[in-house]
């Protein structure tokens, strides 16, 4: 069961264009898997709809504009045959993955080991930076940590829980400076997360913080 979502006021921003690509991508993948959070996106999209309309209604508006914009509307629809959606595998395991990250998983990179039951693999988002894939299997955690940045985080499959919260499939999180917490999963199948960072993570407690002159190459 879904429980954590965007705010109202993120996916306002999401649905006008008004946050950043990849704010925008987790919560689309968010939204791909939550029918709650698609609706309210749906009904401001609508809301958008109306105020164009009433602009166009009232504004002059470029004939040449009003052509490109009645043929675009009035496209024919192409009949493509189905295409099996692309997962991630891990180990001879396969993950299915919301619709907006299905195009990265081909640059999805190799799974390397981090921590104890913990597995990385990064992403190429392009201009929109780096991500990851991270799996933890039961009994994984990554160290305590709190954040020099944001860490954006969606829950592909699983539960997970790091003191803070629990977390099961579908979940949207949001970490900055102001959160501590450790990521483990006891769950039978672990959990896997996709996350993005935009600055190194910062160790908080025991021996990990001897990692923090290196943060940057975890995670990144």
């Amino acid at each position: 069961m879904i429980n954590y979502h965007p705010t109202d006021k993120q996916l306002q921003q999401f649905a006008e264009g008004n946050i950043s690509s990849a704010l925008a991508l987790v919560v689309s993948a968010h939204c791909d898997v939550c029918s709650q959070c698609q609706e309210k996106v749906d009904d401001i999209n609508i809301e958008l709809s109306s105020v164009i309309e009433n602009i166009r209604a009232h504004d002059y508006v470029d004939p040449a504009f009003e052509k490109m914009l009645a043929s675009i509307m009035h496209l024919p629809i192409v009949d493509t045959k189905p295409v099996v959606a692309p997962r991630i595998e891990l180990d001879g395991r396969f993950f299915d993955v919301p619709r907006p990250l299905q195009r990265f998983v081909k640059n999805t990179g190799n799974w390397s080991h981090l921590l104890g039951k913990v597995w990385q693999a990064p992403v190429d988002l392009g201009d929109a930076g780096m991500a990851n894939f991270i799996y933890m299997e039961k009994g994984g955690r990554v160290p305590e940590h709190t954040h020099k940045g944001t860490e954006l985080t969606l829950v592909v499959d699983g539960e997970f829980s790091d003191g803070l919260a629990d977390y099961d499939s579908g979940d949207f999180i949001i970490m900055d400076n102001e959160h501590i917490h450790s990521p483990h999963s006891n769950a039978v199948e672990g959990c896997l997360v996709f996350s993005i960072v935009d600055k190194p993570l910062h160790f908080t407690s025991g021996i990990a913080r001897l990692l923090n002159p290196f943060s940057h190459l975890f995670f990144k």
